[in-house]
């Protein structure tokens, strides 16, 4: 396997960010820990699969851009009402131009997606959350509240009445799981294998 070589470096929210490149292929790495690549993304299109199918109208806000995968996936399906929130201005700007994804730059809105939830009146038929590695492994102690019950609230406020809400974890969560039943009609686990360790999870929760 190549050795990665560092691309970027930048300070971010969570810390230091850092683009690197093994081979064909780029990874992101937030704090010190591994955040990201390009490898597969099955999960992540998953993510919006799910929620595409669905989402009773055509407005979807997908919480982290990553590295694409998410926002290339709902484009493939014709999607054209997308915003994605994302935090990191680097990652924006890696999205435009080392990962190739020009349509960051016209679906992204460069913000914390707690605050902009607090601050918009927007509504959307879907919600697919990916800012972390899963509810128990947020990137910065504050995103923790999105997955408690006032931040399943906050979500749940700006879906449309029978919208749906996708959560992108890297691990089986029943705490976060047993929040979702407390605030959701119906809610499915899809868990996708992963060459190492345990599979991605994508939890499916409906109005």
């Amino acid at each position: 396997m190549d050795s990665p070589t560092i691309i970027d470096t930048v300070q971010g929210a969570c810390g230091e960010l850092v683009l690197r490149r093994a081979g064909h292929h780029y990874e992101i790495i937030a704090d010190g820990m591994f955040l990201m690549d390009t490898r597969a993304g099955e999960s992540e299109r998953l993510l919006i699969r799910a929620a595409a199918s669905r989402m009773p109208g055509p407005r979807m806000l997908i919480g982290g851009l990553g590295v694409g995968f998410s926002l290339r996936e709902a484009l493939s399906l014709g999607l054209t009402d997308v915003v994605v929130v994302e935090r990191e201005p680097a990652v924006i700007k890696w999205n435009a131009s080392y990962l190739g994804n020009a349509d960051a730059l016209t679906h992204c809105v460069q913000a914390d997606l707690i605050s902009w939830l607090h601050n918009t009146p927007d509504r959307f038929d879907a919600i697919c959350l990916d800012i972390d590695n899963g509810p128990d492994w947020t990137l910065s102690a504050d995103n923790a509240t999105l997955y408690s019950a006032p931040g399943l609230s906050l979500l749940r406020s700006h879906l449309t009445p029978t919208g749906v809400l996708t959560t992108w974890s890297a691990a089986a969560s029943p705490t976060f799981e047993a929040a979702l039943r407390a605030h959701f009609q119906s809610v499915e686990t899809h868990p996708t294998p992963v060459p190492r360790g345990e599979p991605d999870i994508v939890y499916v929760a409906t109005l």
